[in-house]
């Protein structure tokens, strides 16, 4: 990471206005193991001085009805930017509420297919924007009079954010991508939870964060997960650790607590699976890392498997990186019913683990120390008969908790996109957000 540092920096340098380097390292520095906060966010200040504080001057006010009133005579105007096909982005597309909101989606793709098909029966409107330019893109925004822009691709790829740096909407907010702020302070608010920006943490978003009451995300599980099975470790005789994570979220801080987690139950396992490990190198790059903690091999399982459904069934507990916590992959592992252990770090994409926690109702299994992960991990090992029940009770906790409340998601979404448009309304703020847009208008 260092050198993917060093390699983008030197870039700007040739070519200070040059975009994407600085893309890639906002993107780099989320996952850098021993970069602060602070010092991330400073480079996300950068690239607002750079790509969205030069277009303030260009700025234009916004005369969108302030006063909508209820529907069916008034309503929002919502629009997305970059259709997804997110496991968390489906439930809030099919949920809205149509009277309350009339849904623009502004879509960034080269090609359609089901997937698409299966979006654009889920909006009021349809917009592609490929070959836009943002100048054109941020235009037909304000023709369409949108009242909240949602930006869901952040710094990922394909995303509008400088369509957002225009403030073609009076509101806009940034929501899903990987889990972090845009930097541009011409987007609102920052849409999430209060697990994953708690209080005190503000000053790290370039956003003001709206916390809703509940999750920040919801989850709908993907088809043809099968059923849960009963605990591995009592068929095998031994516990299996496991994490379907991608390589660049395994750092030497990971490796080493793992490794330290290991020693502590000298009979267990660790599964490692994603598309990274699909070659013999990386498998053995890794398995080479634990070697140095004096972790042999026949105690690693490394590799990938697409669906990972039948991986996880032959975990008992998962492991969830730090200090940029997974995503999806967390979601996945309560559902076949694997408990994970996660350390809360720094906010936001270090403390999704804990908000995903938090909304299943097991906080116990967050960590705030590395000696505290390993002590949960421990605990949870030390009892199989505890362990085989949490299994088998996990994927109803998780059905009727608020992770797959989508219609209750949504309902609250829908709140909070109305005072976020009340209090510009009220002249309380002015704002706007794009990348991967849904747009938003509210009824007439």
């Amino acid at each position: 990471m260092d050198d993917a540092e060093a390699s983008y920096y030197s870039a700007l340098r040739i070519d200070p206005e040059f975009a994407a380097p600085l893309r890639n390292l906002l993107f780099t520095l989320n996952y850098h193991p021993d970069k602060s906060a602070e010092e991330v966010f400073a480079v996300y200040r950068r690239f607002e001085a750079q790509f969205g504080q030069p277009h303030r001057a260009a700025w234009r006010a916004h005369d969108n009805d302030r006063n909508p009133g209820p529907a069916p005579e008034g309503g929002l105007r919502l629009a997305r930017s970059h259709a997804t096909s997110s496991r968390h982005f489906l439930g809030p597309c099919c949920q809205h509420d149509h009277s309350v909101v009339e849904v623009y989606a502004y879509a960034e793709l080269a090609r359609e297919d089901a997937v698409t098909e299966r979006y654009k029966g889920y909006v009021d409107h349809w917009v592609p924007t490929r070959g836009l330019s943002d100048e054109a893109l941020a235009q037909r925004i304000r023709d369409d009079r949108i009242d909240i822009l949602v930006d869901v691709a952040g710094h990922t790829a394909g995303n509008r954010l400088q369509v957002f740096a225009r403030k073609p909407a009076p509101v806009s907010l940034h929501w899903l991508d990987f889990g972090y702020t845009t930097g541009l302070s011409a987007i609102d608010y920052y849409l999430t939870d209060w697990p994953t920006v708690p209080a005190g943490s503000e000053a790290l978003f370039s956003e003001t964060p709206w916390r809703l009451d509940g999750p920040g995300l919801v989850y709908r599980a993907a088809e043809g997960m099968g059923e849960v099975n009963a605990l591995p470790a009592e068929q095998n005789g031994y516990l299996t650790f496991g994490s379907l994570t991608r390589a660049v979220r395994i750092n030497h801080h990971t490796v080493r607590v793992w490794a330290e987690l290991l020693k502590r139950l000298p009979n267990a396992r660790l599964v490692i699976d994603s598309g990274d490990y699909r070659t013999t190198s990386m498998q053995d790059e890794l398995a080479e890392r634990f070697a140095q903690h004096g972790i042999g091999r026949e105690r690693l399982s490394i590799g990938y498997h697409s669906p990972p459904w039948d991986v996880l069934r032959q975990i008992d507990i998962g492991l969830d990186c730090f200090p940029h916590n997974s995503g999806t992959t967390l979601f996945e592992s309560l559902y076949l019913g694997v408990p994970f252990v996660t350390l809360a770090g720094r906010p936001s994409v270090g403390t999704l683990g804990s908000a995903i926690l938090h909304g299943v109702g097991h906080p116990e299994w967050i960590a705030h120390t590395e000696a505290q992960y390993v002590q949960i991990a421990t605990t949870l090992a030390a009892d199989l008969l505890k362990l085989a029940n949490l299994r088998a009770g996990l994927r109803a906790e998780m059905q009727a908790s608020a992770l797959m409340d989508e219609a209750g998601f949504t309902r609250r979404v829908e709140a909070a996109y109305r005072g976020m448009f009340e209090r510009w309304a009220a002249g309380r703020d002015s704002g706007f957000a794009l990348g991967s847009l849904k747009a938003y208008r509210l009824p007439r």
